[in-house]
């Protein structure tokens, strides 16, 4: 009698364990069942395009971009495809890129530069486009307004003209001598009452700084020569370049201009230290190019560009060039180099 209790608790152990793990065997393909669910799920199909070379992969801020949607769970392969158009610097060639991104019927087009940008919206009015534009939105003619874009473009501008007599602040700071400080700008760049705004108030430092304040227009690249003649003709000894798309397509020759006059300047952008530019304070491009893809993800869950306000920079970058600093004979002041900044050496 004993051996057979033993062989019947021997045999309900062993069936425990069958029912254990054909349960496990369950669990396991219910799970696998609901990843196959979730890759059998959209697919979604970003476009990007570009006036620059193609790189042998994703680099610079494009990059930054890419790696911003991986952050919120898309991976290429698997819900996410990616449609990039390169131009190779034949800015002429942007219609037709623009115009076969459409037809691959993509969700989004990123178009981070300007005349991408412009591209795109010339050549449709129903695929959401995302920005980082460097210039401002209603005045470059691509939202209504900030608040309620009213179309199909949605992003962030980098423009942050509410630095600019900060700007003049820094300036002052790393070339104390300054009295005469002139103000390139590009007038498409910024709407009239902001840039107005912007050059009474960089006024209202100058005078505490006791620097006067001189504006100088550039509306295409064949104006930069004149630009500087009329700087030179001021007798202006720095110079606070106000950011544009145009300016940056033509910081080296902006940059060596500034070099030739010995104006100590001041940009926007730290790609303009990276080409030899004296200092730069402005919008943290890296960051503003992480938040398109939040924009974008947000479209791509259902929301509407039309509905989504443009954003604005939230982190600024001081950059300085060292070498230009030397140049100049303008030594750098240790308050400047104990902030958090990029040294160009």
């Amino acid at each position: 009698m004993q051996g057979r209790v033993e062989s019947l608790e021997g045999d309900m152990k062993k069936l425990l364990l069958t029912v254990a793990f054909a349960t496990m065997l369950t669990s396991n393909w219910v799970a696998q069942t609901h990843v196959s669910a979730q890759s059998l799920g959209k697919v979604h199909r970003v476009g990007l395009l570009s006036p620059g070379p193609r790189p042998p992969q994703p680099s610079g801020f494009d990059a930054v971009f890419l790696q911003g949607l991986k952050d919120l769970g898309y991976i290429e392969g698997q819900n996410l495809v990616i449609e990039s158009r390169y131009a190779g610097g034949r800015n002429e060639m942007l219609p037709s890129l623009a115009a076969e991104l459409v037809q691959a019927k993509v969700d989004v087009i990123f178009a981070g530069a300007a005349n991408a940008l412009l591209a795109a919206k010339a050549t449709t009015n129903t695929v959401p486009l995302i920005m980082t534009l460097g210039a401002d939105p209603v005045s470059f003619g691509v939202v209504q307004s900030l608040t309620r874009p009213g179309g199909n473009v949605a992003g962030l501008t980098e423009v942050a003209p509410h630095l600019t007599p900060d700007r003049l602040k820094l300036l002052k700071e790393i070339a104390p001598g300054v009295s005469r400080v002139a103000i390139l700008w590009q007038p498409s760049s910024l709407q009239e009452a902001t840039f107005k705004k912007t050059i009474v108030d960089t006024e209202v430092m100058g005078r505490s700084l006791g620097v006067q304040v001189q504006v100088v227009e550039a509306r295409a690249p064949a104006d930069f020569e004149g630009a500087f003649a009329a700087m030179a003709a001021q007798k202006a000894d720095a110079l606070i370049v106000l950011v544009s798309p145009m300016f940056n397509g033509e910081r080296t020759q902006i940059v060596q201009r500034a070099a030739g006059a010995r104006l100590p300047a001041i940009y926007e952008w730290t790609l303009f230290v990276e080409s030899g530019g004296l200092i730069s304070y402005g919008a943290n491009l890296s960051d503003i190019y992480r938040r398109a893809a939040t924009i974008a993800d947000k479209i791509l869950k259902g929301a509407k560009p039309a509905d989504l306000p443009v954003e604005q920079p939230a982190i600024f970058d001081l950059g300085i060039n060292v070498k230009t600093a030397a140049a100049l004979g303008l030594r750098i002041p240790p308050g400047l180099r104990t902030r958090d900044h990029r040294v160009v050496e």
